[in-house]
């Protein structure tokens, strides 16, 4: 005998159970973010050939549905792999301001994250935090591109985690 509830027998309830699932639309936009990015290719210097290697076959960075784009109002990620220079620094930050909301910065590389072996030199700015804030530091000189995948999943991580919490993730 097949016990009802409602007009729903209880085989019928379980299946439903395994089939259904509750959130808020917050997450699912912030699954949907995570899962569709689009970066600003910003390459200064020599990283800029690890970035460009993501996008090769060998990588595939499209298969996990970022697609580099060269304009920044079609993008919501700005990868800066390289020296950033003080006559440079005007131009990153004008190009993360014509970004639209929701945007986030990827600093990839020594002289990105920290000005590299050109630290002591007066022209290059110590780190691209100084001018625009950053969400993923990736170290290495240059990183490799399994190393830009792996902070491009992080980015999607902190993305999602801010929507569940409602929390911002700073790195200050």
């Amino acid at each position: 005998m097949v016990m009802k509830l409602d007009g729903i027998s209880v085989a019928e309830m379980e299946e439903l159970q395994k089939n259904i699932f509750f959130t808020t639309l917050e997450e699912v936009k912030a699954w949907a973010r995570s899962n569709s990015l689009w970066p600003l290719t910003f390459g200064l210097a020599c990283c800029a050939i690890e970035m460009m290697g993501v996008g090769s076959s060998h990588y595939d960075l499209d298969r996990f549905g970022s697609f580099f784009r060269t304009s920044p109002r079609q993008s919501d990620v700005m990868i800066v792999s390289g020296t950033v220079t003080k006559k440079m620094a005007p131009i990153v930050k004008r190009l993360y301001d014509q970004m639209p909301e929701p945007k986030w910065v990827i600093a990839m590389g020594s002289c990105a994250t920290a000005g590299g072996p050109y630290i002591n030199s007066y022209a290059v700015v110590k780190g691209v935090d100084q001018i625009i804030p950053v969400d993923v530091y990736i170290p290495g000189c240059p990183p490799n591109p399994a190393a830009l995948i792996y902070g491009i999943n992080k980015l999607k991580e902190k993305i999602r985690y801010e929507a569940k919490t409602g929390k911002q993730v700073t790195n200050k």
